[in-house]
Formats: C-alpha cells, sequence, structure tokens
C-alpha cells in the first residue's frame, strides 16, 4: 500500500500548495510594495522552496529548436519516427544547407533507470552539431495499460535490435550508463546472426559492464541482497486512476530518494542556497537551480520483470562478464563481435558506475581487432559529468564523433590503439 500512500499523500498536500502559490504571488507581485522588501522576498522565497518540495514534476521537453553546424544556426524538428509501448524513437532532424553533410547516424540508447531520456539533453544537442541523431523516449511504467503486457531485460534488447534494424546500415549506437549491457548484449546476438545491420561502432559510457571491478555504494546495495528482498521490498502496483493501474512497477520516487540519500547533504545545501539566492533577489542563480531540479526531479516508473531481471542479471550474477548472459534462451557471445568498433568512456570520479567496469567491455569483446577500439578516461568528472556539462562538451562529444566517423562503414582507416586517462595517451 505504499505506493497508494505515497499518491493520497501527494493529494492532501494539493490544497496547501494551492495556497502557498497564491501567497507567493502575493509577495513576489511586483504591484505590492512588499516584494521590494526584504521580508516580502524572504516569504515568497520560503514559500516557493516549499512549493517546489512537494510539486510531481512532470515528463520534462527537449526543448532543443535550433543547433549550430559549421556556424551556422539551423532549425531542427524533434520527430517519433518509430514506436511501440514502451518506446519512441525520436529524431532530431535539422534543416541542414543544400549539400550539407549530415554526418555519422548516432542511435543514442538513453537509460532507463528512474529519469525521461531528457537527462541526456546535453548529450543530444553537444551530438548533433555533427551527427543525425535518434534517441530512445522510454515510456513511464504507470502511463502504460497492463494490456500492453510485459517488458523485461529481453524485450528491451529485442527494441534495440528493432531500432538498428529500423535506422539501416551504417548506426553507431551510443549507450549511457544501464543501457550499456543490453545494447552489447543486442550487437552480440546480431553479430552471432550475421546480421548484416549490425553497428559499425558503439560507444559504451559509464556502464555496468562487471560491477566486480570497483564496486560502488550502489553496486553494493545489490550485492548485499538476495533478489527476493527486492521483489518485497521495491516492487508495488500503480495505483488508480493511473493508467497502468495494477501494474506491478519499481517506482520513479524510490528510485530518486535512493539517488538523493546518496548525497543528502549536498541537495540541503542545494536548497539553502536558493532560498539565498531567492532573497538576494539573484535571479540568475536560481534559475540554475530550477532548470536543474526540474529534471532531476522528474521520474519514471520501470515495470517490476525489467527492473528485477536487471537487478539479478547484471548486478547479482554479473551473468555477462561471465559469459553466462542469455537472452531468450540464447547465449549472448561477446567474443562473436568482431566488426563493430568499440569506444568505452567512463570518469574518473563517476561513483555510480565505478573505473574499469565499462573498460571491461574491451575485455569480453576480445574478437575486435586493436585498430577498432578505443578506452577513454575523462579525469574530474562524476557519472553525470559523463555524459553532460562542459567537459562533456569540449572533451567527449568530438571523441565520439570522430570515433564514429573514423568507423564508418567504407570510411575505415587503421588507427593507433591506445587508452586515454587523465587527458593523456597511455
Amino acid at each position: 500500500m505504499f505506493y497508494q500512500l505515497y499518491e493520497l499523500n501527494h493529494a492532501a498536500m494539493a490544497p496547501y500548495r494551492a495556497a502557498t502559490e497564491t501567497l507567493r504571488f502575493f509577495y513576489s507581485n511586483p504591484l505590492n510594495p512588499l516584494s521590494q522588501t526584504t521580508f516580502g522576498r524572504t516569504m515568497a522565497a520560503g514559500l516557493e522552496v516549499f512549493e517546489r518540495i512537494t510539486r510531481r514534476y512532470g515528463k520534462p521537453e527537449f526543448g532543443l529548436p535550433t543547433t549550430t553546424v559549421n556556424g551556422d544556426t539551423v532549425a531542427v524538428t524533434e520527430k517519433v519516427v518509430w514506436s511501440k509501448p514502451f518506446c519512441d524513437l525520436l529524431h532530431f532532424e535539422r534543416d541542414l544547407p543544400k549539400g550539407a553533410e549530415k554526418g555519422p547516424k548516432i542511435l543514442v540508447v538513453a537509460p532507463m533507470s528512474g529519469h525521461y531520456a531528457t537527462l541526456l539533453r546535453g548529450t543530444v544537442e553537444a551530438l548533433m552539431q555533427g551527427a543525425d541523431v535518434y534517441i530512445t523516449d522510454w515510456q513511464d511504467a504507470r502511463n502504460v495499460p497492463v494490456t500492453e503486457g510485459l517488458f523485461d531485460l529481453d524485450d528491451y534488447i529485442d527494441y534495440v535490435v528493432e531500432m538498428i534494424h529500423h535506422l539501416g546500415p551504417n548506426t553507431h549506437v551510443v549507450a549511457v550508463c544501464q543501457p550499456s549491457v543490453p545494447v552489447l548484449a543486442a550487437v552480440a546476438l546480431m553479430e552471432t546472426a550475421e546480421d548484416p545491420l549490425a553497428p559499425a561502432s558503439m560507444t559504451l559510457m559509464g556502464g555496468p559492464i562487471d560491477t566486480r571491478i570497483n564496486p560502488t555504494a550502489v553496486n553494493q546495495l545489490a550485492q548485499d541482497r538476495p533478489l527476493k528482498w527486492f521483489k518485497d521490498n521495491v516492487i508495488m502496483t500503480v495505483p488508480w486512476p493511473q493508467a497502468g493501474f495494477m501494474r506491478p512497477v519499481y517506482p520513479g520516487f524510490l528510485q530518486l530518494s535512493g539517488f538523493m540519500s546518496m548525497n543528502l547533504d549536498r541537495h540541503l545545501i542545494a536548497h539553502k542556497d536558493f532560498f539565498q539566492h531567492l532573497v538576494k533577489n539573484d535571479g540568475e542563480s536560481a534559475e540554475k537551480h530550477r532548470d536543474f531540479y526540474d529534471e532531476y526531479l522528474a521520474v519514471m516508473d520501470l515495470t517490476a520483470e525489467f527492473y528485477l531481471q536487471t537487478v539479478d542479471t547484471v548486478f547479482i550474477k554479473h551473468s555477462l562478464p561471465k559469459g553466462e548472459m542469455l537472452h531468450r534462451g540464447r547465449p549472448v557471445d561477446t567474443a562473436r563481435i568482431r566488426n563493430v568498433a568499440l569506444l568505452t568512456i567512463e570518469g574518473e570520479n563517476d561513483d555510480i558506475s565505478g573505473v574499469g567496469q565499462t573498460e571491461a567491455a574491451q575485455t569480453i569483446c576480445s574478437a575486435i581487432p586493436q585498430d577498432m577500439r578505443l578506452h577513454y578516461v575523462q579525469p574530474d568528472v562524476g557519472h553525470y559529468g559523463v555524459f553532460n556539462g562542459s567537459r562533456f562538451r569540449r572533451e567527449i562529444a568530438p571523441r565520439i564523433l570522430n570515433f564514429a566517423r573514423e568507423h564508418s562503414r567504407g570510411q575505415r582507416k587503421a588507427v593507433v590503439p591506445r587508452v586515454i586517462k587523465g587527458g593523456k595517451s597511455a
């Protein structure tokens, strides 16, 4: 009944939130002389903080109407080009000048781990300046009716294969965090089947390929508890009147609570600073806080079967690096990957996927030629910095684009295999 109590609490807070909004408008209205005083700004700030911490955050928009290509600003149209009950495939179609090259075709596989695909807005924004970008837009399980059936890790892998087939030859796949495992499995299955549409390259970023290496607090939690504990303690059914009523899920608010508890002091300080910025009328700093938490606090539910199978396969049994992973009864053999170039990227200070966990893909994909593989460690970034922020835009995105160009089918050229750590070749 915990999910139902959570919903009841949210409903019970609605009148208080409405009253808070009314009072906040009163104290912040420029026609009110109090709004120009420290007292008025303090009241408005406190009321806004209360409203924001009791709000349910909806799915954000990508909001990328333009991009820059070769120094010119071009329009971008967001289109759904493939759709199934649990995922839409979005295409960021750029209005390129006649004769301009589209660049490599990149499928960004967003994580299905509690946040929406819009968490990768910065990833898409940086990559589409030099590439034709598509991204998986996973659906909130609480909004998918039970009549649509189940969705587990095997289905996730099938979706990835189908999307690669939809995009056609010479596709480059970029997996951010959680999807590193299913993307690697999908590529292994395609190579085993000698699928001519297997991607030209795959880039795995901050992913839990082998969580036995430098285990983090997240990894240790899964390792210390049996699968039954997760089933008994974190799986709940979607309450009425949601579209997914009675669907068993891992609620997004539980995932968010876990993430926030890992750095609770940081979040408390951020909200205290936000309050002070509002009192001081520091609008720019306050807006940065709003932008970040509007995204961070927007969460989605995962289907119970997907969550439990992922925990069991990836974090408890370590099936992929052990060579024991199965997909619908068929073995997932990463040693069969020969024709797909591999780029692995890690953050030096990653506290979600420890350093070495993603690089493990380089070991288990033993048949990939040396001139088709590269590993890079970005210094001074944590998990989020692997796919977003200034260092991503300046250091990581150009490497992804260059790797895709170098390994496009028909354009491959020999490159020197190397491991880059701390910004230097080693």
